[in-house]
């Protein structure tokens, strides 16, 4: 008897606002491909919230961070429902990191909505590594609008950029 690979062929969607990416998301894209052969990043236009990054400059800067890595592919996330999203790219896996209770209790209440819209679409949900379990977007965003170091929980062209954006007089 034989066994196919588990991640044969398997594609994946990470979708998120991304503003900006930080080492947790990218913790997440790294042993999600552990998992999943290759691995889209989608860039979402969340209305619920101001980023400070423009949308092109949140796209530029994840392809920036995986410019070495040829299994990833940075698109928009087009308008609409994410799971016809998925469908219209061919993936069926959505991936999701999770860092504290209230994530999961987000992302299931989200994913469970999705099983019901269709069951072409799974969700598969990383735990974000305990070094990296406080670090959210939000929290850094204050960080460096304060003037604080947050070199060690983004990509250097995010920190750069973060620099640029609140400290460039």
């Amino acid at each position: 008897m034989t066994f196919a690979s588990p991640k044969a062929n398997q594609h994946a969607l990470y979708p998120g606002s991304f503003d900006p990416i930080t080492v947790g998301h990218v913790d997440i894209v790294k042993r999600g491909l552990a998992v999943f052969d290759r691995i889209t990043i989608a860039v979402a236009r969340n209305i619920k919230k101001s980023p400070i990054f423009t949308f092109e400059e949140r796209v530029e800067m994840i392809r920036e961070t995986f410019a070495d890595e040829p299994r990833i592919e940075v698109v928009p996330l087009a308008e609409g429902l994410l799971v016809d999203f998925a469908r219209s790219i061919g993936v069926r896996n959505v991936l999701r990191g999770l860092r504290a209770m209230s994530d999961f209790e987000y992302e299931f209440q989200m994913a469970s909505m999705n099983r019901r819209l269709t069951e072409d679409v799974d969700f598969v949900f990383l735990m974000t590594s305990e070094e990296h379990f406080f670090v959210s977007s939000s929290l850094i965003r204050d960080v460096a609008m304060n003037g604080g170091d947050v070199s060690e929980f983004v990509p250097k062209c995010v920190q750069k950029s973060l620099q640029a954006k609140f400290h460039s007089s």
